[in-house]
């Protein structure tokens, strides 16, 4: 990983590291596959620090900007899967 998440400077330290491991289960739905609840767990909390939709795809567009991952395709893979399903990119 040769880039940095991107953060809003006005969250807390637990807001920060909540957006993180969503971010972080983003790359690992690329990398090697995530369970889906996990991922949507992660997305809930991301959503509570981040109820905007517009927020949301800035965020989220900056993320794909640097790794390349797409929150968006993830979430849509997510959405359409069974409890328990493997989400794999």
């Amino acid at each position: 990983m040769d880039y940095q998440y991107p953060i809003l400077y006005d969250w807390s330290t637990n807001e920060t590291i909540e957006v993180i491991q969503f971010y972080s289960s983003i790359e690992k739905a690329y990398e090697k596959g995530i369970d889906r609840d996990e991922l949507m767990s992660a997305y809930k909390q991301f959503k509570t620090i981040v109820p905007s939709i517009a927020d949301e795809k800035k965020l989220c567009g900056e993320l794909e900007e640097l790794s390349g991952y797409s929150a968006y395709r993830v979430m849509q893979k997510a959405k359409g899967a069974s409890p328990g399903e493997k989400i794999k990119m």
